[in-house]
């Protein structure tokens, strides 16, 4: 895997840049992979239902509106997503069980945590475009994050594999 900052060096402008103030919480701190997307408000009943599916080294990318006061996802839900093989989780809003998110081996960002838990509406769009802060997001979009960021590939412009 290329890091962000080279990439960003040789793809600039053709990249969305993920706004800076995620929270590494899971066990890796360098992941890639295509993106499934979900947009959601405080209700993790999308992020749940995809946690069950084979991930097959995708990201998810959440767009939770930024909330920190309810966490749409904890340890059950991030297990099912590191045993069905999910590369990793971004998420536009909160986690919990943070010590137990770091024993997984994925990658998982976040805005930040809180203890309550997700308000379950069975609401949420799965496979929507979103947006993190100013960047957009589109399903089959690729996603690289490392220590230095995390950067976009929107559909169209291919992920470098050498």
């Amino acid at each position: 895997m290329k890091n962000t900052c080279d990439l960003h060096d040789d793809f600039g402008p053709q990249l969305e840049i993920v706004p800076f103030g995620l929270r590494a919480y899971g066990g890796r701190t360098a992941f890639f992979g295509p993106v499934e997307t979900v947009k959601c408000f405080e209700d993790n009943s999308r992020i749940r239902e995809l946690s069950q599916t084979p991930g097959e080294d995708r990201v998810l990318v959440v767009d939770a509106a930024g909330s920190l006061r309810h966490a749409v996802m904890g340890d059950m839900i991030a297990g099912n997503f590191a045993k069905n093989g999910w590369a990793g989780v971004v998420i536009w809003g909160a986690v919990r069980d943070v010590a137990e998110l770091a024993k997984l081996d994925m990658g998982i960002l976040a805005l930040g945590h809180m203890m309550r838990p997700s308000i379950r509406r069975d609401g949420g769009s799965i496979g929507v475009p979103i947006r993190l802060g100013e960047a957009r997001v589109d399903p089959g979009a690729f996603l690289v994050s490392d220590e230095d960021g995390t950067v976009i590939f929107p559909p169209g412009v291919a992920y470098p594999t050498a």
